[in-house]
C-alpha cells in the first residue's frame, strides 16, 4: 500500500528516535539561552498535569481501546492502515490514531499557557486530544476537522459523554473546509495539524494556516519525523522566513511566528 510505503519503518524510526536524542538539548532547560524557551521548557515541557481534571477523559480513552463496536470508515489521510471502505472496530481505530496521553496532556499545557481565543485541530480521530484541547481553554472557540465521517460521529459521541459544549466539529475533506473555515475567522490562535502526512498537503496546510496568522500563532505539526516527506516539509516550515522559532520534539514540531526574534532560532529538545 501507499502508506506503508511513505512510511519509515521500525527500524528507521528507531535510528531516527537515536539520533534525536544524540543532538537534543537537555530536557531540564540547561544550555538553553533563550529566554522565551527556557520559560516554554520549564512551564510547558516540565510542567505537571496532575489535578487538571484529565481523569475524565482518560477513562473514556480507556472504554474506546477496548470498545469491539465496528464502524466503517474511509480514511482520507496518509498513514492508515486503512485503504477504501472497510470495517474497523473502535479498539484498532483508537490503537492506530489516539495520541498518546504523554502528547495529550502537552497539548493542554501549551493551551493552558498561551490561552489562546481560536484553536483549530486538523484530524480529530475520535475526539480524545479535542478534549484536551478544550479542557485547558473553556472559554476559547475549539474547532477540529475530520475526512472520516463514521469517525467524527464517534468523535461528537466522546464530546457529548464527556460534556464539552465548546467544540465544533466540521467534517469533510479538508481542502474544502480548511479555506472555508479560515475565510471565516480573522486569526488563528493555535493550531494543530494530525492529518493528512504527505508533503504537499502538509505545506498547503501549512501556508494557508499563515494567511490569518500573526506573531501570536502556533502552529503544531504531528509526526514530523515519520516520513521522508515530511521531514522535508518540516525542514521548510523551519526555513520559511515568517518563520522564527522552532521547536522539534520529535513526535510533534512547534512552530512560533514572534517578532521579537532578532535570528531565526531551531531547537531540537529532549522530551
Amino acid at each position: 500500500m501507499l502508506e506503508k510505503k511513505m512510511k519509515y519503518n521500525s527500524l528507521a524510526l528507531i535510528n531516527k528516535y537515536i539520533s534525536y536524542l544524540w543532538k537534543a538539548s537537555n530536557g531540564r532547560g540547561h544550555g538553553v539561552h533563550s529566554p522565551f524557551v527556557y520559560a516554554f521548557i520549564k512551564n510547558v515541557l516540565n510542567a505537571k498535569t496532575k489535578g487538571l481534571g484529565f481523569d475524565a477523559i482518560e477513562n473514556y480513552r480507556h472504554q474506546l481501546l477496548s470498545s469491539q463496536n465496528e464502524i466503517t470508515i474511509l480514511d482520507m489521510g496518509a498513514g492508515a492502515d486503512l485503504q477504501g471502505n472497510k470495517s474497523k472496530t473502535i479498539a484498532q481505530i483508537a490503537k492506530r490514531a489516539l495520541k498518546p496521553k504523554k502528547y495529550s496532556t502537552l497539548l493542554s499545557r501549551i493551551v493552558a499557557y498561551f490561552q489562546p481565543t481560536q484553536i483549530l485541530e486538523m484530524g480529530t480521530s475520535l475526539g480524545i486530544t479535542t478534549c484536551y484541547l478544550a479542557q485547558a481553554a473553556p472559554s476559547a472557540s475549539v474547532v477540529t476537522m475530520e475526512g472520516a465521517p463514521a469517525v467524527a460521529n464517534q468523535a461528537l459521541a466522546t464530546f457529548k459523554n464527556l460534556g464539552f459544549q465548546n467544540i465544533q466539529l466540521i467534517e469533510g475533506n479538508f481542502d474544502q473546509s480548511l479555506p472555508n473555515y479560515l475565510n471565516s475567522i480573522s486569526t488563528i490562535g493555535i493550531a494543530y495539524v494530525d492529518g493528512n502526512h504527505r508533503y504537499k498537503p502538509t505545506m498547503q496546510y501549512f501556508n494557508l494556516l499563515l494567511t490569518k496568522s500573526d506573531e501570536q500563532t502556533i502552529l503544531i505539526f504531528d509526526d514530523i519525523h515519520w516520513s521522508s516527506e515530511m521531514e522535508k516539509a518540516w525542514e521548510e516550515m523551519k526555513a520559511d522566513p515568517r518563520v522564527s522559532l522552532t521547536i522539534d520534539l520529535f513526535y510533534i514540531g512547534i512552530v512560533f511566528l514572534k517578532k521579537g526574534n532578532k535570528e531565526k532560532e531551531n531547537f531540537t529538545i529532549r522530551f
